[in-house]
């Protein structure tokens, strides 16, 4: 049924990205796509004197408020309510799945256009509609090339980035007339024409739709003004054409004020178009007669959020403003391609994010931490300070060792993940020789006068990480022995 999407899979990261990597076509188009918009970003950001200022604010706006999330939602839902609108609290995604569906089954109506909305991927909202028999109809570009191609996204900003020019052509010219209006004949890869055509496919779902679906990128607590920033204009099409418009937002999507919202709207389009400010900035809060839809409904996500929030160290991706620069500079992100993340939040932001918001149980869940070089990068680029490779080293601990987490608002103990009873032998035999220097010194002894004996790919358990890597050479002799031999001194005991 038109509006759902093919589950993503559910397949460790490495053994996903064994497969996306070898898609030479794949890994083209992300190349391309990826160090063109972070050319274009870092030039933008330059043209500001005060951009490191502007992060600060930015991250300290975000840590405040969630400092104090519990007092912001509930003005939050006072605004709303006081502008005619009506807002729903949604535990986990079952629940928000339910309440979407019970709000459109009571208009009758059977179709709703959506405008791009993370929140809707990450709860499986479009697959929730079409088991009840009704149709979802994404209305951003790359949303629609991604949804008539019988496929996932595979980035935050750029859904389709992993598409080229004659691929959506051919998605076009196949898909499109089960959906609605056909493209045109004879059409080609032009931008101009696959443009055109979207627009003329979608201009008759705008204009017959009576419920739209949204997301929201800000929330505003103290007048309950939601915001969606975009670059087609097709957002506004379903923010103000249908009846009825019903709004799913993660909790942590909200600022206090719009003195705070200035800030992120300096951020936000420099960080993920690189552009001075959004062509299209919607705003609306709650209902007016005779302008817009006659009911709205905003509702609330939680969905492991609360429990991120209770982490630390973790609770700092939620932060996240959805900007997708850290996919970009990112070299992991770039060869693998977002499918492998089998989330809807691909590359860096993803890795720490899907874990913390459904667990590291599963076996992709316990592999996405480990799903980085460490590098840095997208640290240096994120635009509200998100340590993205801190986070990333105390999940692979919780991975690891496993311990205390806060799980549907209780305190629980989990144990370790599988598959990593080595690597917790290993680092206790080293903890053992490190506190043990007689030892450590022979063990260093043994290994130099045995090195020529030394394989490049260990055996068992080892060979995971010696599949991508070899061995380093162990050196003719200790530095500890070196010093003493060359400074003529005894070794350190």
């Amino acid at each position: 049924m038109p509006g759902s999407h093919p589950a993503p899979s559910r397949a460790p990261f490495p053994e996903a990205a064994a497969v996306s990597t070898q898609d030479a076509q794949l890994r083209g188009n992300l190349r391309h796509a990826t160090h063109t918009i972070r050319a274009k970003r870092a030039k933008a950001v330059a043209e500001l004197d005060d951009w490191g200022a502007l992060r600060t604010a930015g991250a300290a706006i975000k840590d405040r408020t969630l400092r104090h999330l519990d007092h912001y939602l509930e003005q939050l839902e006072e605004s709303v309510t006081r502008a005619g609108g009506t807002v729903h609290w949604a535990a986990d995604a079952d629940e928000a799945n339910r309440v979407v569906t019970r709000l459109v089954q009571e208009t009758g109506e059977r179709e709703v256009v959506k405008v791009k909305s993370m929140a809707t991927q990450e709860i499986g909202l479009n697959e929730a509609l079409a088991e009840a028999g009704i149709s979802a109809y994404e209305t951003d570009l790359a949303e629609l090339i991604v949804q008539l191609g019988d496929d996932l996204p595979s980035h935050i900003l750029v859904p389709a980035i992993h598409r080229n020019r004659g691929e959506i052509r051919d998605i076009f010219r196949e898909k499109m007339a089960a959906w609605g209006r056909p493209a045109p004949d004879g059409l080609t890869d032009n931008p101009r024409e696959l443009a055109e055509a979207a627009r003329l496919h979608l201009r008759e779902k705008f204009l017959s739709a009576k419920v739209g679906v949204s997301g929201a990128n800000f929330m505003v607590a103290d007048t309950g003004t939601l915001v969606v920033v975009e670059s087609e204009g097709n957002g506004r099409m379903c923010l103000t054409l249908p009846e009825t418009l019903i709004s799913v937002v993660g909790i942590e999507k909200i600022v206090p004020t719009w003195q705070d919202l200035e800030v992120f709207l300096q951020l936000l389009p420099r960080s993920s178009t690189a552009e001075r400010m959004n062509p299209y900035t919607s705003t609306w809060t709650g209902i007016s007669d005779g302008d817009g839809p006659r009911e709205f409904h905003l509702v609330l996500l939680d969905n492991g959020r609360t429990d991120t929030l209770a982490d630390q160290v973790g609770r700092q991706a939620l932060r996240c403003i959805r900007c997708s620069a850290c996919l970009n500079v990112c070299p992991v992100y770039e060869r693998a391609g977002g499918h492998a993340y089998g989330s809807a939040y691909p590359g860096p932001i993803g890795a720490i994010l899907t874990p913390q918001l459904r667990g590291v149980s599963g076996s992709l869940e316990a592999s996405l931490p480990y799903a980085s070089s460490l590098c840095g990068a997208c640290y240096e680029v994120c635009p509200v300070a998100i340590d993205i490779p801190e986070v990333l080293v105390h999940l692979r601990e919780r991975v690891v060792e496993g311990g205390e987490v806060t799980l549907r608002g209780s305190k629980a103990v989990i144990k370790p993940a599988k598959g990593h009873a080595a690597e917790r032998a290993a680092m206790r035999a080293a903890r053992w020789a490190l506190d043990h220097p007689g030892a450590l010194r022979g063990g260093q002894r043994l290994a130099a006068r045995t090195r020529r004996l030394h394989p490049k790919r260990l055996p068992g358990p080892g060979r995971a990480w010696t599949d991508t890597r070899e061995l380093p050479e162990v050196p003719a002799e200790s530095f500890r022995d070196w010093w003493a031999r060359t400074r003529g001194e005894r070794g350190t005991k």
